[in-house]
């Protein structure tokens, strides 16, 4: 039987911009997000032009292999950055080409080992259809805490979108393993997650909804070039699960774009 779609300005699924960093830079967030105490004053600027094999979010395929840079200002216990992906191979019809997303974020130390991780992101899509479904920004708070013990840092985190209307569960692990001998930390780091959308695309009517499961194990290993740079190669795998539309009473559909994918990451950062 053929399935119903949306009767308004909502795309099919697998093709209306999901939306958000990819796999692995949720990964490399995951393991960096330490519950330390407060960092010193001072500014930072870190550049990171990195290379990705798939665009993966949330469990949901955006793209293939994309050129992801980010630029970032850290002082003292906050940042603010962009973070960005330019697809190079593997474009999915009306997904974001590109996608450009604002950030923010800033630490709240309780203790040594406990923290509080308030954040932001603007999440925007410069050539996306709006015709067809598709919102070109959204914004998306969060709230993080992070905890760590015996060098496991387990980080909680309750993101809520304004504009999709929904919320994001997540829940992070992450441990680092030192490797002497290369002078470097192998760092390994899981994601389990759930979220759900009440307003997943542009003047829908009735409204449609999504919503889905994921998560993600991956590692990656940093190798210092200089004072200032870094090498870091990843690998992560992410699954979707249970990832439905639904638009009023009709039945609801499956996300085709909800999969399993490997994901091979190449990073290099300067800091400034």
């Amino acid at each position: 039987m053929e399935q119903t779609r949306p009767t308004r300005k909502a795309s099919s699924p697998g093709t209306r911009p999901a939306r958000g960093k990819s796999a692995i830079a949720a990964l490399l967030a995951a393991l960096s997000l330490a519950a330390l105490p407060a960092r010193a004053d001072g500014v930072s600027v870190v550049l990171t032009p990195s290379l990705v094999s798939q665009y993966m979010f949330r469990g949901v395929r955006l793209g293939g292999f994309s050129f992801e840079p980010t630029v970032e200002v850290d002082a003292g216990s906050g940042a603010l950055g962009v973070w960005s992906n330019f697809p190079v191979a593997g474009r999915i019809d009306g997904v974001s080409d590109p996608e450009i997303d604002p950030y923010g974020w800033y630490t709240i130390a309780i203790s040594a080992s406990l923290s509080i991780v308030p954040g932001f992101t603007v999440y925007t899509y410069p050539n996306a259809d709006t015709n067809a479904g598709s919102f070109r920004s959204t914004f998306e708070p969060s709230l993080a805490v992070s905890y760590s013990v015996a060098g496991l840092t387990l980080t909680p985190k309750l993101y809520y979108d304004l504009v999709l209307e929904g919320p994001t569960l997540e829940l992070a692990a992450a441990y680092g393993i030192p490797i002497k001998a290369a002078n470097t930390t192998l760092g390994i780091a899981a994601t389990v997650g759930t979220y759900e959308w009440d307003n997943s695309a542009r003047d829908a009517s009735p409204r449609l909804r999504n919503w889905g499961d994921y998560w993600l194990l991956g590692v990656t290993l940093p190798f210092t070039l200089s004072k200032r740079s870094t090498l870091t190669v990843g690998f992560g795998y992410s699954e979707g699960s249970g990832n439905f539309y639904k638009q009023g009473g009709a039945p609801k559909y499956r996300n085709d774009a909800a999969v399993g994918r490997g994901v091979a990451s190449l990073g290099y950062a300067l800091t400034f």
